[in-house]
């Protein structure tokens, strides 16, 4: 028995949907279960699950319940709203001597608060921004889904009060010395970071870390910030607030591919600075990563170590497709550049290890191609997928991006939707490997190989390769060390630098052969 009602007017966060709807599936009687805000995306999940979606609007609650034989529908409902009350019960405050602020900018006037961090539905995240800049304090964005024109107007004012905006879809950043969204447990150090990107900043991190170097602050700005039409206002603020702090002796700028014109700007404004910098910008002949995570080691007279990696090499004697499944969208271009240019050339830490901006060594410059890679992310218009998100192709999908996480958790923290085209990919007689990323840190699962490693396992059973990018340290909450045995043990191979598990994937579609 299926059922579907509809909560007029009822809300609550992503996260905590997700709770309910896994407490509720594990009830007795319940066969399947989702709770969640009615967004286009979760009818669409609705109707893939069998159910009927209802009439109903992004601000309604949808109950889905699918009934075992021995279900009851007037149990399970019960479930669902002793689970709602659970996940929406906080601790007593006590005694209150006033009433709550209704606004951010009242809520700031009574704070020593300099930094305000807004994480709302992101057609709401602007008033609340401006509110905090009206307040005189920088702001960070978290919330994704904010109108260009909106991060354009919001940037401006920043500009003009000297402030900085991080964000939006600002995933990653550390003020001092506070991870602050998704953010790995990282050591205190002499570089600063900048980054146009947020997966893109934890991997620089977290390889950084691994070397045995820390960092001041890492400041995210969104990844649009270094577009054309924004022009990479809160890069520049960014720089400044880092060339003035006497502890920043290295300033690094990563970001997913820039404008050209805007990253040319940025490499000039750094030569107006008194602290070095180092520009780890991706794009076509660029270096990757761990390229430009190599050059920061060398520009501070650090060795470079040899990235980590788990499990046994495997063979294939598949024939297929490369097919990419990221939450992390920097990482997602990373592998599409690598996989559309080379496969595998050697030791990636030969590259740019002492160029310059726009500079490269040997990494991604030679070795066979895959060809085009289509992706909902595409790094050119022609290799966009459609709204299946499939193709007869090699393809690299970026499960975080804003049309995938609209009434839905960030796929870092829910891996419902991956795993699901996980099991499908594996199924699929044409994928010759499958290349997936899993970002440790606070704030993301708290167990990842705990769902994974049974699908993974599952998958190389099949004789479909598995190529793992953990992204971690050794201090995050996860246990690196854990998740990556239990990922090699699964069968995957493990690898800490995402450009050297991008090229370890291209290697086995190529030992199978390509269509």
């Amino acid at each position: 028995m299926n059922h579907v009602d509809v909560r007029r007017g009822a809300y609550a966060d992503s996260v905590t949907l997700m709770q309910v709807s896994r407490s509720v599936a594990t009830s007795h009687g319940v066969d399947g279960a989702m709770v969640a805000m009615a967004t286009p995306l979760n009818l669409d999940l609705l109707a893939g699950m069998g159910f009927e979606p209802p009439d109903a609007s992004p601000n309604d609650m949808v109950v889905a319940i699918r009934l075992g034989p021995d279900g009851e529908l007037d149990e399970a409902l019960s479930a669902v709203d002793a689970a709602l009350a659970v996940a929406r019960r906080t601790r007593a405050a006590g005694a209150v001597e006033a009433a709550p602020h209704r606004t951010t900018a009242t809520a700031l006037r009574d704070s020593d608060a300099t930094l305000a961090l807004v994480s709302v539905p992101g057609p709401y995240a602007f008033v609340e921004a401006m509110d905090a800049l009206a307040a005189s304090r920088d702001v960070m964005v978290f919330s994704d889904n904010m109108p260009l024109e909106q991060e354009i107007r919001l940037k401006s004012e920043a500009a003009e009060r000297d402030l900085l905006v991080m964000g939006p879809d600002c995933g990653t950043a550390v003020v001092g010395g506070l991870g602050l969204g998704f953010a790995n447990a990282t050591r205190p150090g002499p570089v600063g970071v900048v980054a146009a990107s947020g997966t893109g900043c934890q991997q620089l991190l977290c390889l950084l870390d691994s070397g045995g170097v820390g960092i001041t602050a890492a400041f995210g700005v969104g990844g649009r910030d270094l577009s054309e039409p924004v022009g990479g206002v809160s890069t520049r603020q960014a720089m400044r607030r880092l060339d003035a702090d006497p502890a920043t002796e290295l300033i690094v700028v990563v970001s997913k591919p820039p404008a050209a014109t805007v990253a040319t700007e940025l490499v000039s404004y750094a030569g107006e600075l008194s602290t070095p910098a180092e520009f780890v910008l991706l794009g076509a002949g660029e270096p990757d990563l761990t390229a430009g995570a190599e050059r920061v080691l060398a520009a501070l007279d650090r060795p470079t170590p040899a990235w980590p990696r788990w499990g046994e090499r495997a063979a294939s004697t598949r024939v297929g497709y490369l097919r990419g499944l990221y939450c992390g969208g920097t990482l997602c271009d990373e592998a599409m550049l690598i996989a559309g240019q080379a496969g595998e050339t050697g030791q990636a830490g030969q590259a740019g290890q002492t160029g310059q901006a726009g500079q490269t060594g040997q990494a991604g410059q030679t070795g066979r191609q895959l060809g085009p890679v289509r992706s909902n992310i595409p790094l050119s218009p022609e290799l966009a997928l459609d709204g299946s998100l499939t193709a007869p192709a090699h393809l690299m999908i970026d499960f975080g991006d804003d049309a995938l996480t609209a009434g839905r958790a960030h796929p870092m923290i829910d891996p419902t939707l991956r795993l699901e085209r996980l099991a499908a990919e594996a199924a699929d007689p044409d994928t010759a490997v499958l290349l997936l990323d899993v970002v440790l840190g606070h704030g993301a699962h708290p167990d990842p190989a705990a769902d994974l490693a049974p699908e993974v396992a599952a998958t190389t059973t099949r004789g479909v390769p598995v190529v793992i990018a953990l992204v971690g340290t050794a201090a995050d909450p996860q246990d690196l060390e854990g998740q990556a045995t239990a990922l090699a043990d699964a069968g995957a191979e493990v690898f800490a630098s995402n450009a050297e598990a991008t090229r370890r994937a291209v290697a086995l579609v190529g030992t199978g052969g390509l269509r």
